[in-house]
């Protein structure tokens, strides 16, 4: 960092992704963070879901964290809350998966079957 400009443009990417944890009030997308999660790849997936809900501006979504869901083999899990609709649960979450659920699910309203717990009935 040599000027003022890139420190201020530096604080502004951090509060954008500050307001993409917290302002939303449509979809939540919830992240175990628990040690077997954290142990799993959890943080960067949600580092990424962070970034790409900044990245499209998207005001009705919050990026959350919980502690233990509860079924540790399938780490990362992430869960999607929509009103009036079933959470999704997504298992074996990678930051590359990110931008598809995002896209397919959050956006467009279609979640990605194959990277959810019901693939496994299959």
């Amino acid at each position: 960092m040599k000027s003022l400009e890139e420190l201020m443009a530096i604080k502004a990417k951090a509060e954008k992704a500050m307001l993409a944890r917290e302002e939303g009030d449509g979809k939540r997308i919830v992240v175990g963070m628990a040690t077997c999660g954290i142990a799993a790849g959890a943080r960067p997936v949600l580092n990424r879901f962070v970034e790409e809900v900044a990245k499209r501006n998207l005001k009705d979504v919050t990026v959350t964290q919980t502690g233990c869901i509860g079924m540790c083999q399938y780490e990362p899990i992430v869960e999607v809350f929509e009103e009036g609709k079933e959470k999704v649960t997504y298992i074996k979450m990678t930051p590359d998966k990110v931008a598809r659920v995002v896209a397919d699910h959050i956006v467009n309203g279609n979640p990605v079957v194959e990277y959810t717990v019901a693939s496994l009935d299959k």
